[in-house]
């Protein structure tokens, strides 16, 4: 995380989209400063929930799984020629490359050879021993973070490509026909390539990455599983075997062996982590487990400060965007103003709860347009509690925007609550400038809770403003009681 780059020109600055960081649900990647030392990894990938996630979880297990059995089953050509789609994966501007047109570190060509050899003359292949990519850190010699990151991102390339194209949607960013790049048909177990729409900066396509997924590492490391693991397990072992290793003090007090000393008899190896892995699987175990508790999402605070060299110092101010929402006058004229205002509003004020924002998704085959979808990405708070304790379908979040100057009315209500379904999710806001008659409204919602119609939060800009307030003071938990106290109001 020591690793800076001098800021430059952003995929948004060039497009002139005049938004931050914190509005945008991408990570806002250089275009023209070489990668910035971020990665994809895939443990962290596989904990998330989101549907979107799940996907792409989906995908790397089926594939990588893929691979492995081939080798297993001495098919070598085939194993060979699934790792040769691994190409450089320079698009994102992830990982560890300079200049301006970084090169990427895939596995193409000479390399694929190198990992395919890695991977067959691993004993921990041959056994089955290891079953996820990201096992490869800690088990198999060449394979490193910035390798399991590349692999992943070659892996899920069809759904980046999805999600980049849905973000241009959103925001307006105009795209190009270009080659895609190996795309993995897992259906037909082959490598395809077509021409798709991305945009272009510099004569150069980039496919934009969600912050849910992006890390500074992964969490899988061989030093660390060795270092505070393996050598601690040896400690207790030989102190438990009161071996010739054991420190002994005046007081007759047994300590246990120096991890120098251990590191002596057992040097620090991957084939040597796979043979003690194998024999004392509940150490692998246990380290799996501990990371489970530090899954979480970089903050953009951190995103701008280690990934791009922003001074710590440049605190943004939420506050900023209530100014801006309040210049915006009502009516028609400024609608799509106001609607991709509060796209960018909402994502800054919920994020990582509620991510891949979607614009005018179609249901009931075109027939209705929602205006903006979320995806349900939390893992507390409000927006987890209410799949798992309120019993509210929320895989997506729907969001109606009217930049109406008079009260929205049952027409808007029901045009939101008849896109609900079971599958899509049952809950929504929507978000209008003011209220004449608030309660009224409110009491609508709750007319729409009791007929079983899904529950509608309600929010003007005095709301948004109070949640952008809250959010300056980095006061989450004020975000869950202000929604919470909202929700009561449809169901007491």
């Amino acid at each position: 995380m020591n690793m800076k780059i001098i800021m430059a020109q952003t995929f948004s600055e060039y497009f002139r989209l005049n938004k931050s960081q914190y509005e945008l649900d991408f990570v806002d990647v250089p275009i023209n400063n070489g990668d910035i030392p971020l990665f994809i990894d895939p443990y962290a990938v596989s904990k998330r929930s989101d549907y979107w996630s799940t996907d792409c979880h989906n995908a790397i297990v089926e594939f990588f799984q893929g691979v492995i059995d081939q080798i297993r089953e001495g098919n070598e050509p085939q194993a060979k020629y699934m790792l040769s789609g691994l190409r450089e994966p320079n698009q994102t501007r992830f990982g560890l490359s300079k200049g301006e047109n970084p090169r990427g570190r895939g596995v193409g060509g000479e390399q694929a050879e190198d990992l395919y050899k890695a991977l067959a003359d691993s004993t921990a292949v041959k056994t089955g021993f290891i079953k996820d990519l990201e096992e490869c850190e800690l088990l198999i010699e060449g394979i490193s973070r910035d390798k399991i990151s590349d692999i992943s991102t070659n892996i899920i390339r069809h759904k980046l490509v999805e999600y980049t194209q849905a973000q241009c949607e959103l925001w307006g960013i105009s795209m190009v026909s270009v080659p895609s790049g190996p795309i993995w048909d897992n259906e037909n177990k082959k490598w395809t390539s077509e021409y798709i729409n991305l945009p272009v900066c510099k004569n150069h396509s980039v496919i934009l990455v969600p912050k849910a997924i992006a890390r500074f590492g992964i969490e899988f490391n061989h030093q660390e599983y060795y270092q505070h693991f393996v050598l601690n397990f040896l400690q207790s072992e030989h102190l438990d075997a009161n071996s010739s290793l054991v420190r002994t003090l005046k007081d007759g007090t047994r300590r246990p062996p120096f991890k120098k000393a251990l590191k002596e008899l057992n040097p620090l190896s991957k084939p040597y982590l796979y043979e003690f892995s194998k024999a004392h699987p509940e150490v692998l175990k246990n380290y799996k487990k501990s990371k489970n508790y530090s899954l979480n999402e970089i903050t953009v605070e951190d995103l701008l400060m280690f990934a791009f060299g922003q001074a710590e110092e440049s605190k943004f101010d939420y506050n900023s965007l209530a100014s801006e929402l309040g210049a915006i006058p009502a009516g028609d004229e400024n609608a799509k103003k106001f609607h991709d205002h509060i796209t960018g509003v909402l994502t800054a004020i919920f994020y990582p709860y509620l991510i891949n924002p979607k614009k005018e998704h179609e249901i009931h085959e075109g027939r209705k347009r929602i205006d903006v979808t979320f995806q349900n990405a939390a893992h507390d708070g409000f927006f987890f509690d209410l799949p798992n304790t309120k019993s509210v379908p929320s895989g997506y979040v729907f969001v109606e925007c009217k930049n109406y100057s008079s009260d929205p009315a049952n027409p808007e209500l029901d045009q939101l609550s008849g896109r609900f379904s079971t599958n899509r999710g049952q809950f929504g806001f929507l978000i209008c400038r003011t209220f004449k008659n608030k309660q009224l409204f409110i009491k609508r919602c709750k007319d729409t809770a009791n007929d079983g119609r899904g529950r509608i939060i309600a929010l003007d800009d005095k709301d948004i403003k109070q949640l952008l307030n809250l959010r300056n003071k980095k006061d989450i938990h004020g975000i869950n009681d202000f929604l919470e106290a909202r929700y009561q109001e449809l169901v007491m």
